[in-house]
């Protein structure tokens, strides 16, 4: 792989990392949010995919080959599997109608993580500079928009969206300034992010059944 095509190759798929962030935030409908996550998931493993070829490495390309089963097929599968509910209150439940932060603001707020995340990274470019550790403020930034679903979004699916973007960006970060993440390390971390999201798929559901919804503020009201 010559040096020009790699690094176009890395600065497409972590573009596609990056905006695939940002929609998150700009998207209500939790459908859509799911599968613009099981995007983000193709980006991510396109990302290690290319750090594969560049290498030359078999274990980096079974690791982005795991990376697009499980972010881009399974945890997907298991959101949708979560998101669905009785016909009577689908069309609630499958929209984030209540955020804290609304679309503008959100916006406004990734473009300022974005420029935190570059500053922030800048000493850590500076002591290897390379084309995969000039990229590696994109998964910053994708971790602190996840931080940021995470707490703004009232849904208990967004914000296990939101758990899962920070995964993804804390991955991609791993990746890009590392000459590789062992193989039992990534499928360690793998499993661990597959129960989490398991656990709290059932959660979910056990609080659909039980409440009829999964809006978070609702129940610490009937909590009170």
């Amino acid at each position: 792989m010559s040096d020009a095509l790699y690094v176009q190759l890395l600065d497409l798929a972590c573009g596609g990392l990056l905006l695939t962030a940002v929609l998150v935030l700009w998207r209500r409908e939790l459908p859509v949010i799911i599968r613009v996550f099981a995007a983000q998931g193709v980006a991510l493993a396109g990302v290690v995919a290319v750090l594969a070829g560049r290498q030359r490495s078999l274990e980096l390309g079974l690791l982005a080959a795991g990376l697009l089963i499980l972010r881009a097929g399974v945890l997907p599968w298991l959101l949708r599997r979560a998101l669905v509910t009785g016909d009577s209150n689908r069309d609630r439940a499958a929209r984030e109608t209540r955020p804290l932060v609304n679309v503008a603001a959100s916006l406004l707020a990734a473009a300022v993580l974005t420029m935190i995340a570059y500053a922030v990274s800048q000493p850590l470019v500076a002591l290897a500079p390379s084309p995969a550790t000039r990229a590696a403020p994109v998964g910053l930034t994708v971790a602190l928009i996840g931080f940021f679903v995470l707490v703004t979004r009232r849904r208990a699916l967004s914000q296990l969206v939101g758990f899962l973007l920070m995964d993804n960006g804390i991955t991609a970060i791993g990746f890009l300034t590392t000459s590789g993440v062992p193989l039992l390390v990534e499928l360690g971390v793998s499993l661990d992010v597959l129960m989490a999201v398991l656990v709290l798929q059932i959660l979910a559901t056990r609080m659909r059944d039980t409440f009829g919804d999964t809006d978070l503020d609702e129940l610490r009201e009937l909590h009170d």
